[in-house]
This record gives structure tokens, C-alpha cells and sequence, in this order.
């Protein structure tokens, strides 16, 4: 029971930390793109890029404990290589929900970062965490 308390109270911290990051990656993209300096495709990738900076520095101080023996660098390479597959599953359901479903961006933006938390925590937990 303990555990899934501990369990619990780590993805409430996850869904702060993804909320705050979320809030950049979502005000960015639709800075970017209602600026007309990037379509929205790539502002989506600019804004999750930027997001996940911000996202890999709040994870590893508030959310998850680095595994023992783990270097910094190592660390960083693989939460840089998770947030790649995030990123391409990220543009994957823009591209699908903007040009094949016509759902408007900033709409399908909100949805994408749905489906990508679940991915993000879990292979976070799996790679990352001691």
C-alpha cells in the first residue's frame, strides 16, 4: 500500500511539473505560430524541444531519483533519447489529428500532449529512476 501511495504522489508531481512545462510548450507553439514565424508543425517541435529543457531539469530535482551510479551525462542521454521518441510520437499525432482528422492545431496540440504523458512517465520511471 505504501508503495502505490508513493506511487501516487510521484505522478501528482510528474502532472505539476508536465502542467508548468506544458504551459510553455502549448504557449509557445501558438506564439510561434499566430506570429506566422513557423507553421504549426514546427513550432510544435520547437515548443516540445524547449518544454523538455525545462521538463528534464524539473523531473530529476522534483520527481524522479536519479539511479545510483548513473553518470550526469548518461542521464541526460537518455532523457534527451525518450524525449525524441515523445517528440516523434508528439508530431505523429499532430500530423494525423491537423492534416487527416482537420482538427484545428492548438486543439490536436492539447490532445497529442495526452496521449505523450502517458509515454513520458513510464519510460521515465523505466529508464530513469533508481
Amino acid at each position: 500500500m505504501e508503495k502505490l501511495k508513493e506511487l501516487v504522489l510521484q505522478f501528482c508531481k510528474f502532472g505539476m511539473v508536465g502542467t508548468f512545462c506544458f504551459c510553455i510548450d502549448y504557449g509557445l507553439m501558438i506564439l510561434l505560430t499566430e506570429s506566422h514565424l513557423m507553421t504549426y508543425y514546427a513550432s510544435s517541435a520547437v515548443s516540445f524541444i524547449a518544454s523538455v529543457v525545462v521538463n528534464y531539469v524539473l523531473s530529476m530535482r522534483f520527481v524522479f531519483v536519479a539511479k545510483e551510479g548513473m553518470s550526469k551525462i548518461q542521464e541526460i542521454m537518455i532523457f534527451i533519447t525518450l524525449s525524441m521518441v515523445g517528440l516523434l510520437l508528439n508530431q505523429m499525432i499532430m500530423f494525423l489529428a491537423v492534416e487527416l482528422l482537420g482538427m484545428f492545431y492548438a486543439v490536436a496540440k492539447v490532445f497529442a500532449t495526452l496521449m505523450v504523458t502517458a509515454y513520458n512517465f513510464i519510460s521515465r520511471k523505466k529508464f530513469l529512476e533508481a
